[in-house]
C-alpha cells in the first residue's frame, strides 16, 4: 500500500446512491452537511421514478450535493457506487444510504484509523454494541452466516461484512477491479480489499433499520444471490497488478 494522505487535507468523498428515496433523499444531504468533516457528497440517481431526481437537481442547484450523476436506467447500487467512485475527489469514499439508516454522526470517528495512518479501510459494525432499532430476526442472522462465510474466504474476522458504512483510502479503492452491479457489491468490496492486503479496522455504529413499508427494498432474494457473489469473488479474483503488494 502506498503512503496515506495528509491528516490535515483529508477529505471524505461520501457517494450516496438513491433510487426512488424523494420521501427522505433530502434529510440526508442536509443531515451530511451537519458533520464537521471536509466533505465531498456525490449523489446518483439510478433512474428514480418518483421525483428524486429532481429534488438532487434542486439540492444541487443550491449547492448541497457537489456532484450529481443521473443514470439513464436503473442499474443497482454497485452500478452507482462505481458510478460515483470514478467521479470522487476526496482522499477517503464512503457509500452513504439514502434512507436514513445510517447516521452520518458516526462518520468522524470511523475516520480516525486512517487519519492516524493506522487503516486503509474502516468498516462500521451494527452488531459490535452502537444502539440500534431492533428488526427482523432473520435479517440479522442472514448477515451473520454470510459474514462468517465471507470471513472464511478472506481470514478475516469481521462481525459486519455487509454494512453500508465502508470507509477506505481513494488510492486504495480505485485500484480495485470492481464489477457487481447490485448488492453484490459489499461481498466484491471485503473479498478484493482482503486480495489487495488492505489493513482493515472495525468500530461499532448506531443503526436505524427499516421496515419494508418504510422503504426496506433489499430481500431474501438478494441474501441468497449474496451466498454465490461470496464464493464467486473469492474464488476467482481477476488478474493484474490491482492488489499493491
Amino acid at each position: 500500500m502506498t503512503a496515506p494522505p495528509s491528516p490535515d487535507r483529508l477529505r471524505l468523498s461520501i457517494i450516496v446512491p438513491a433510487y426512488n428515496e424523494a420521501a427522505t433523499i433530502e434529510a440526508v444531504v442536509r443531515r451530511l452537511h451537519e458533520v464537521r468533516l471536509r466533505l465531498e457528497i456525490i449523489a446518483v440517481d439510478d433512474a428514480s421514478t418518483d421525483g428524486t431526481g429532481a429534488v438532487l437537481d434542486r439540492l444541487a442547484g443550491e449547492g448541497l450535493v457537489h456532484r450529481l450523476i443521473h443514470h439513464p436506467t436503473n442499474r443497482g447500487k454497485g452500478a452507482a457506487l462505481r458510478s460515483g467512485i470514478a467521479g470522487a475527489t476526496g482522499d477517503v469514499i464512503v457509500a452513504q444510504d439514502a434512507d436514513l439508516e445510517y447516521d452520518p454522526g458516526d462518520l468522524a470517528v470511523l475516520l480516525e484509523p486512517i487519519r492516524q495512518g493506522r487503516a486503509d479501510a474502516v468498516y462500521g459494525s451494527r452488531f459490535q454494541g452502537g444502539p440500534r432499532r431492533v428488526l427482523f430476526f432473520w435479517h440479522a442472522i442472514g448477515n451473520r452466516l454470510l459474514t462468517l462465510l465471507s470471513n472464511m474466504f478472506t481470514n478475516l474476522n469481521l462481525s459486519d461484512m455487509e454494512t453500508c458504512y465502508k470507509l477506505v483510502r481513494a488510492d486504495v479503492l480505485k485500484r480495485l477491479p470492481l464489477t457487481a452491479e447490485r448488492f453484490g457489491i459489499e461481498v466484491e468490496l471485503t473479498a478484493r480489499l482482503a486480495q489487495a492486503g488492505a489493513r482493515i479496522w472495525e468500530l461499532p455504529i448506531s443503526y436505524s433499520g427499516r421496515t419494508y413499508a418504510e422503504g426496506k427494498k433489499i430481500s431474501w432474494r438478494d441474501g441468497l444471490a449474496a451466498l454465490f457473489h461470496v464464493l464467486r469473488y473469492n474464488l476467482f479474483p481477476p488478474r493484474g497488478d490491482w492488489r499493491g503488494r
